[in-house]
């Protein structure tokens, strides 16, 4: 494990960081420094125009609270606007809101004896959201990760895979077990070496949605990427290389797709360079046909406009409806690694992205089927498998994406004469965002996301709050009511420091950072700070990770994190889990850069 660094941030001092692929991103931690645990707030930076919020921690006395400039004036002078009680611990906390102060710059709030850095700038997730897709480039494999787009975390190429193995639960009569096969490109799919076709799916998903709606703003992001001097968006062109792994993984002789590829078991913490497991891909799957099918035929409809991808295009709309077409033959052919390891060999162990039904990608895919290739038999599949009610989507659980698509289209303008129930689906999406906004006025942390126990499964940080996040900016977008936003700004605003953890939970970013996520790459590159731009799962009361790790210091649902290596169960990363931080930061900022 990494050493923590050991200088400690005190306001005296100037702000630590470095510029890393046009981010500036702070390299301190201060974990063990008294105000990160009793000053709780955005460590990013807040909106001139939008609410500003601080809680503060019962082991502060004060009662009163101040906020000075840079130059040590006092700018502002006020008291709690009201008490939170932690439904987990039963702390009371203070509820500040300094929204008044409007001036950019750079703050001290303080406290009693304590004090806590705060920032109010324009603009003030775009770092954020430039790093959280830039962290992308550092997932990929197959290809060496140059000093001039990486800096200090450039390493050589690893897993070429140009020699995969086919498993024997993948085996066909065309392509039998042992067949070699060459599946390059692609993503690692978090803090492990392999690739997955749903999570790949679902990420792909997640960000092409948030790219359509953000077009204008996503188009001028320069992630400082090999392909940056081309005629294509960064952006796009950063999913692209993922793309072009994911058309590799199907089967060409019946069109379905391999669950995943990887290796029998998962790597220890070395560099890819030292890795060298056989790969295989392992068993067709109907989740994963049809998460391909649905990616592959968005991605189509968007890379449409570029001469550079129009071969692609072709490909991937082929690809699609064959994938659902197998997905339509075999549609329980569910992904069961237990099963699998009783029958084939070698026994596969890594992740399973195993789901017991298919319906809500069934939706997702025939959606996205329809609105590329207009065929109406795609259209009365989406309304067959159409779900009841809006769910913030996960990998599991994909419909969402289905229901957000649609009412992508009916904002763009683009469903005239169509019969499809949308405006339905954009009620269910609203009636849940209400509900989200009834938990603010009580919640201890002044955002939706927190204050329950079901808002922490594994990866909270994900689609429990981002995510979350996201369904208000659409609520926002759909009503133009500001209260939308503001909540979807809270949401972010917990990611970013405000929560009973103290972190800000990007890597890279905060007063309170994360140093030690459980992924090989940042630990095994002997680097002090971690790769920048990676959102951490966050707290997890399941604790399955307790047998080996001994650092956490509370069960309570929203301190059940620690930020150590060991953690897969509170401290990974994840390629979703970036694609949702990606999405609401950055919708967020092209929304308060109108």
């Amino acid at each position: 494990m990494r050493n923590l660094i050991t200088n400690k941030c005190n306001y005296s001092l100037p702000f630590m960081g470095r510029v890393w692929g046009g981010v500036f991103f702070c390299l301190l931690s201060t974990s063990s420094s008294s105000f990160a645990q009793s000053i709780k707030v955005n460590q990013v930076g807040y909106y001139p125009s939008e609410t500003k919020v601080a809680v503060i921690e019962p082991t502060v006395t004060a009662k009163s609270f101040i906020l000075k400039d840079a130059k040590g004036k006092k700018v502002w002078a006020g008291k709690a606007v009201r008490t939170s009680v932690s439904p987990f611990t039963q702390k009371v906390r203070q509820v500040v809101d300094f929204s008044t102060v409007k001036t950019p710059g750079t703050y001290t709030f303080v406290a009693g004896k304590e004090q806590q850095k705060v920032v109010i700038k324009d603009n003030a997730f775009a770092d954020v959201a430039k790093a959280g897709m830039k962290a992308f480039y550092l997932q990929r494999t197959a290809m060496p990760i140059e000093e001039k787009y990486a800096g200090v975390y450039a390493r050589p190429a690893a897993h070429m895979d140009n020699k995969v193995v086919v498993h024997q639960s993948a085996a066909s009569p065309l392509r039998p077990a042992g067949t070699v096969i060459s599946s390059p490109y692609g993503w690692y799919d978090a803090g492990d070496f392999n690739k997955y076709i749903v999570n790949s799916g679902f990420t792909i998903g997640v960000l092409l949605q948030a790219y359509e709606i953000n077009k204008a703003y996503a188009d001028k992001m320069n992630l400082v990427i090999p392909e940056s001097e081309d005629a294509v968006p960064d952006y796009l062109d950063e999913m692209m290389y993922n793309l072009k792994w994911m058309i590799t993984m199907q089967d060409p002789y019946d069109g379905g797709v391999y669950h995943k590829l990887t290796t029998p078991n998962f790597e220890g913490f070395e560099m890819p360079a030292n890795c060298h497991q056989t790969r295989y891909v392992v068993q067709k799957s109907t989740q994963a046909s049809l998460d391909f099918a649905a990616s592959l035929a968005q991605a189509a409809r968007i890379y449409s406009a570029y001469p550079k991808y129009q071969s692609f295009v072709k490909d991937a709309v082929k690809a699609a409806e064959r994938a659902y077409a197998w997905a339509v033959k075999n549609p329980t052919a569910y992904y069961n690694q237990d099963a699998n390891n009783q029958k084939y060999s070698p026994k596969v162990n890594t992740g399973t992205y195993g789901d017991m039904m298919a319906a809500d990608e069934f939706f997702w895919a025939a959606t996205e089927l329809y609105l590329t290739t207009k065929q109406n038999s795609y259209l009365e599949q989406a309304k067959a498998f159409m779900p009841q009610s809006y769910n913030v989507p996960t990998w599991g659980e994909v419909s969402g994406l289905g229901v957000q698509q649609w009412i992508n289209q009916s904002l763009l303008g683009k469903l005239d004469g169509i019969d499809f129930p949308v405006e339905k689906m954009k009620a269910d999406l609203l009636a849940f965002c209400d509900d989200c906004l009834l938990r603010i006025p009580t919640s201890s942390f002044n955002a939706p996301h927190g204050n329950r126990e079901q808002d922490f499964p594994w990866g909270s940080n994900s689609e429990k709050c981002a995510g979350q996040g996201i369904a208000l900016t659409y609520a926002y977008t759909l009503t133009k009511d500001h209260k939308y936003l503001s909540a979807a700004i809270a949401d972010a605003d917990y990611l970013l420091g405000r929560n009973a953890t103290g972190y800000c939970f990007v890597t890279g970013f905060g007063t309170k950072q994360v140093m030690h996520p459980h992924q090989r790459l940042s630990e095994a590159d002997g680097i002090e700070a971690p790769l920048p731009g990676f959102l951490a799962g966050g707290p997890n009361p399941g604790q399955q990770d307790i047998a080996t790790v001994t650092t956490y210091t509370s069960k309570a649902a929203d301190e059940s994190y620690t930020d150590d290596m060991n953690s897969y169960a509170s401290n990974e990363i994840a390629i979703n889990w970036n694609a949702y931080l990606v999405g609401l930061m950055m919708t967020i900022d092209a929304e308060m850069s109108k």
